[in-house]
């Protein structure tokens, strides 16, 4: 299956909330508690703005994943710093398409002028924990039971990967 990748489109809307509210009610992945309406996606576009975003499709438009980088600190002395995000839709995972939205955030980061890309997952995510170990990810903080979610504490752990 060939996937293409380009940026998040208004167009995208309703694909990629489906996907990220599939990861808010079945995982410790995404942080809120329950399902985000289609109009949030304005807000990913929002809090992205000026930095690289992507979505992954099929060659006949179904999104199979997104991600996007977002400033860590929007204070100056932080600027070459991104935090990222990504979710993969659910059964496309195991295909490359992860490490290929993560290569091309990093790719369009570095173009930008980042440096230093930061990631922050739960505890509970062995997944996304194996992923970014995988692809050149340390850790490099953990803050300690600082997060809940359907009555579970976890961690929140941060990975750094320097561009």
């Amino acid at each position: 299956m060939k996937i293409l990748l380009s940026p998040m489109e208004k167009g995208d809307a309703r694909q990629i909330m489906d996907i990220f509210n599939y990861y808010i009610e079945n995982s410790f992945a995404a942080y809120p508690e329950h399902a985000l309406p289609d109009d949030f996606f304005d807000m990913l576009l929002i809090l992205s703005s000026g930095y690289p975003t992507v979505a992954a499709r099929t060659e006949d438009g179904v999104v199979t994943g997104f991600g996007l980088l977002r400033p860590y600190n929007p204070l100056p002395a932080f600027f070459k710093t991104a935090e990222i995000t990504y979710f993969l839709k659910p059964g496309f995972t195991g295909q490359g398409i992860g490490k290929a939205i993560l290569d091309y955030l990093l790719d369009m980061g570095k173009e930008k002028g980042i440096n230093a890309v930061l990631a922050n997952v739960s505890s509970l995510n062995e997944e996304s924990i194996a992923f970014h170990l995988k692809n050149g990810f340390s850790e490099c903080g953990r803050f300690r039971e600082v997060g809940q979610k359907k009555g579970q504490v976890f961690d929140v752990i941060y990975f750094q990967r320097l561009l």
